[in-house]
């Protein structure tokens, strides 16, 4: 990619000020699209936040504006604001799981740990085949039609205390391993397990259970990562959402998706390896085509085609972290983009790819 001078914009006059100042010094190919991004109609989206890395150094990072709405006024979009994660949170569970692994207190090929799963048709679905959401469980991933939406019900609703336990209740409709469906349900079933295994055992008091995977996920991932702004959320029974929900910068976000371009190895602490050795791999391993959106899906994490290699984060609204590592690129897109206009934005985020 070629280096962006005053690369680092906060939205607003600023980000005026410095388009004149690149335009005095040269246009690059990256200044160019990223500007279109930040310039597409309104009907397109919105983008807060652009970060791209390559070889671990920023080489284009700029922030947009948060519009006034019923619950906040206007609002600045900085290097240090927080913003949702959704379902990029699905690949943060991922390498939760890859802690234990390394720890060796789980079989992702083994039956998931589900008690009320034994002596049903659901005992033999595997850990593996929940990372793949290849369970067979129903869940309707609908982010719009309250009356249809299992998401919805789950994280709105009155599905009770427990994300994992609403999901894991619901009828297997296909043979484990055979059928695949994305679904935030899934997801909060893995991070219950995660919770069972950190806290010794289900249940408990959920505010020290929350205490505790929250412990797990400061010790053992964001600290190491440098992910200082990290704080992943909980639901009633004290388990990580791990479907949906971590706030951080997108620089944070950004230092995750370096963890799996190192394969699982962070530069902090001199090289300390957090996740076992593969897990990069592990994650990007074909398990499904999407035809919806034409794309592929590994475990937990998504593929482009069109980026042979790479691996993916997405989340609702135009969420993406991708991780490039033949490009040694790391990128990351923040904002609020509507479901229909998320194929163009993902081409435009190629097209930032491309110019690396």
């Amino acid at each position: 990619m070629q280096r962006s001078a005053g690369r680092r914009s906060f939205g607003g006059n600023s980000h005026d000020r410095d388009r004149g100042s690149r335009y005095r010094r040269g246009v690059t190919t990256t200044d160019l699209v990223v500007d279109a991004l930040f310039d597409r109609p309104a009907d397109e989206g919105l983008t807060l936040a652009l970060l791209v890395q390559q070889g671990g150094e920023i080489v284009a990072e700029r922030y947009g504006v948060q519009p006034e709405n019923v619950f906040q006024p206007e609002v600045e979009i900085t290097a240090d604001s927080t913003l949702i994660s959704w379902s990029m949170a699905k690949s943060i569970t991922h390498a939760a799981v890859g802690i234990l692994v390394a720890d060796g207190a789980v079989d992702v090929d083994a039956p998931a740990r589900v008690p009320e799963w034994q002596d049903t048709d659901k005992q033999a679905i595997t850990l593996l085949q929940l990372l793949e959401m290849r369970s067979g469980l129903r869940f309707e991933e609908d982010y719009v039609d309250e009356s249809v939406s299992h998401c919805i019900e789950m994280l709105f609703g009155e599905s009770g205390p427990s994300h994992a336990a609403y999901a894991a209740a619901l009828p297997l409709d296909h043979e484990p391993g055979s059928h695949w469906s994305y679904s935030s349900g899934t997801t909060n079933i893995v991070s219950r397990i995660i919770g069972d295994i950190v806290c010794g055992g289900p249940g408990g008091d959920p505010v020290e259970r929350k205490a505790a995977v929250h412990r797990f996920l400061r010790e053992r991932l964001f600290d190491p990562c440098g992910m200082t702004s990290a704080e992943p959320k909980f639901d009633g029974a004290g388990d990580f959402v791990g479907s949906s929900y971590v706030y951080a910068t997108a620089r944070d976000f950004a230092r995750f998706g370096e963890l799996y371009r190192h394969d699982g190895v962070t530069d902090l602490g001199a090289g300390r390896r957090i996740l076992p050795v593969g897990w990069l791999d592990h994650a990007r391993a074909w398990a499904a085509h999407d035809d919806d959106n034409g794309l592929d899906y590994g475990r937990h994490w998504w593929l482009w085609p069109s980026l042979p290699g790479s691996l993916a984060c997405h989340g609702h609204e135009g969420q993406y972290l991708v991780v490039d590592p033949s490009r040694e690129l790391v990128l990351v897109h923040l904002g609020k983009t509507p479901a229909e206009a998320a194929p163009g934005l993902v081409r435009r985020l190629h097209a930032i790819v491309e110019t690396c």
